[in-house]
């Protein structure tokens, strides 16, 4: 008995030792990547790695990318990392051969201008930063052997050109390829270049940024004062000493009579050639900005059209301009229909701009003195016609009508804004919609912290304001009494 328990024994152990080992056999062989060319790379590897293994698709550690995230390109590859391309690129790897074309590590960190890698890395820019770096990838495989001379389409959309030189030298757009076949792997190969390739798009994008950047504020200011006998511009009285009686000029303690429109500035061809006029459509453009409710029309007169230099160039010339400045709210009635037609951004906004300098105060006095006032505008021959209602200054006729409501949003003496409620439309260009039952427009409260101009001849408690005479009294008392409203009288 003690022989065949002896070999049964030895059997059992035999077995478990078999299969130890077909286990340890079966166990499968994790994957290693190649260790890290520099310290910076290591953080990027892992991410490709953890986007190699999740996705399980025909991407492995010997692929392009990631040769590409280890290699000692580190700022490309931070880069890439940040604009969230690794998915990207590994669904184009899988589908073709690639040729990536990577600027040395000086050329992104020294020689690229700080405000451009700054506009490249703002939250914001993400799109740009992408479109840049896939500008970067060829979807197709051109190693330096078969170096293709010719125009290629790249990841971002746009060609770039690949040009080879008479002694060998090979070019990709304006950059020079100083490290040819840097890396060769089955699924592309990686050159390296000695600039950052830059898209048109994106060089375009970041010049209209840093336009709009540049843009200084100014704070809007009166507009210059007349002397109604000289017909100058006053000038500021001296400092008073501490203690000293009151220094008063004559014409500012007599009643100058009706407000005087302030002067216009010199015409063209004054040789003087003082006027900055680019100058000063910018800060008028970011004052619009800053004010508040104007982010529309100022958008339109810089990206949408070229309407900012035209008025910069006007005011260099001499010229003088008022702009009737419709809200955003004005803006948003616009339709489809009114804004796709080609040009018509440019007519809509022709016809606020009044070739004179006029300040609410001014409009005011014509539309109280004359009852109607057609004002010409450089949409040629349309006027835009001003007449008083409500206490305020009412422009257009019947339905298409806007109120003055936001006076002297910006006067600098040869640019006046004031901000209306409607936007404006020559009888021509209404076309006919169907009826909307709405409410009769009053003229709405004007808008700021400064308080409401009083105006001449509304009447008060019963007297008549400024001193009027007896003859304007009696036709100011012909009118509706406080309270009930004042009609606006059409011709």
């Amino acid at each position: 008995m003690g022989a065949p328990a002896y070999g049964a024994v030895l059997l059992f152990a035999l077995a478990l030792a078999a299969g130890a080992a077909a286990a340890e056999t079966a166990r499968p062989e994790e994957p290693t990547l190649p260790a890290a060319a520099g310290g910076g790379g290591d953080g990027v590897v892992v991410a490709a790695a953890a986007v190699v293994n999740g996705s399980g698709a025909g991407v492995n550690s010997n692929s392009v990318l990631v040769a590409l995230l280890d290699s000692h390109y580190t700022e490309l590859a931070e880069l890439v990392e940040k604009a969230l391309l690794l998915q990207t690129l590994e669904d184009a790897v899988g589908r073709h051969n690639v040729t990536i074309f990577a600027p040395r590590n000086e050329a992104l960190e020294r020689d690229l201008d700080p405000e451009f890698k700054r506009f490249l890395l703002e939250p914001r820019n993400l799109k740009s930063l992408q479109t840049l770096l896939l500008f970067h990838v060829l979807p197709a495989r051109h190693p330096a052997g078969s170096w293709p001379a010719a125009s290629h389409p790249t990841l971002s959309g746009e060609d770039v050109e690949l040009a080879a030189g008479a002694n060998g030298s090979m070019r990709v757009a304006h950059a020079a390829v100083t490290r040819p076949d840097a890396v060769l792997r089955p699924d592309g190969v990686i050159h390296g270049i000695e600039r950052l390739l830059v898209p048109r798009s994106v060089q375009e994008d970041f010049n209209r940024r840093r336009s709009l950047a540049a843009i200084s504020a100014v704070l809007p200011t009166g507009a210059p004062e007349v002397d109604p006998r000289t017909h100058r511009l006053k000038k500021p009285a001296p400092p008073v000493l501490p203690g000293a009686p009151p220094v008063l000029p004559v014409w500012d303690a007599m009643a100058p009579g009706p407000s005087i429109a302030p002067a216009p500035a010199p015409g063209p061809g004054n040789g003087k050639h003082h006027f900055d006029g680019h100058s000063q459509v910018k800060d008028f453009i970011q004052t619009l900005v800053l004010y508040g409710g104007y982010n529309e029309l100022a958008d339109i007169l810089v990206n949408l059209t070229s309407l900012a230099t035209e008025m910069g160039r006007l005011v260099s010339e001499g010229y003088v301009l008022t702009v009737l400045a419709p809200n955003d709210e004005a803006m948003a009635r616009l339709t489809t229909d009114q804004l796709s037609e080609p040009g018509s951004p440019e007519n809509i906004l022709y016809y606020h701009m009044i070739p004179e300098y006029q300040t609410e105060e001014s409009m005011y006095n014509a539309v109280r003195r004359f009852g109607k006032v057609r004002y010409d505008t450089l949409r040629l021959p349309h006027k835009v016609v001003a007449r008083e209602a409500d206490g305020s200054v009412k422009f257009g006729q019947g339905e298409g009508s806007a109120y003055l409501f936001d006076p002297d949003i910006y006067t600098d003496g040869r640019i006046s804004v004031q901000g209306i409620d409607a936007v404006l439309l020559p009888e021509d260009d209404k076309k006919p919609a169907t009826p909307v039952s709405a409410p009769d427009r009053k003229a709405p409260a004007v808008t700021g912290s400064r308080k409401s101009k009083l105006r001449r001849g509304q009447v008060v408690g019963g007297n008549v304001q400024n001193g009027w005479r007896l003859r304007s009294a009696i036709a100011i008392s012909e009118l509706p009494v406080e309270g009930e409203g004042w009609k606006d009288s059409e011709d």
